[in-house]
């Protein structure tokens, strides 16, 4: 029951990218999904979570730059991610979150279902 994060590629920095996450064995409608990466060598960190009602959250070094939207009849949420920088790369990983305030939270917590990620890679 994992949620397949999809989308990553490399790109130079200020570019764009969207990536796409999809859940194959259940509805998105009722759980918050979100998304959080991490680089190696450093913590998981959370990046923006969608909730039931829409509302969306970021994380601080995102917000403005990255736009979270769900499909619920697609079963899928989006992150369209423009004016990256180098420190965004990261493997990217899409999860249920039990609150999407914890998902973005400094570290972040409470996910689950997340699967393998996505790699995003930032570079001239």
């Amino acid at each position: 029951v994992q949620l397949q994060a999809s989308g990553g590629g490399l790109v130079q920095p200020g570019g764009s990218l969207r990536l796409s996450c999809v859940a194959p064995d259940f509805s998105i409608r009722t759980f918050e999904i979100g998304w959080f990466r991490q680089a190696p060598g450093k913590e998981r960190e959370g990046v923006s979570c969608t909730s039931t009602d829409g509302s969306t959250y970021y994380g601080s070094v995102v917000k403005g730059r990255f736009t979270i939207s769900r499909d619920n009849a697609k079963n899928t949420v989006y992150l369209q991610m423009n004016s990256l920088k180098q420190e965004d790369t990261a493997v990217y990983y899409c999860a249920r979150a039990a609150l999407c305030e914890t998902l973005i939270a400094d570290p972040p917590y409470g996910m689950d279902n997340w699967g393998k990620g996505t790699q995003v890679t930032v570079s001239s």
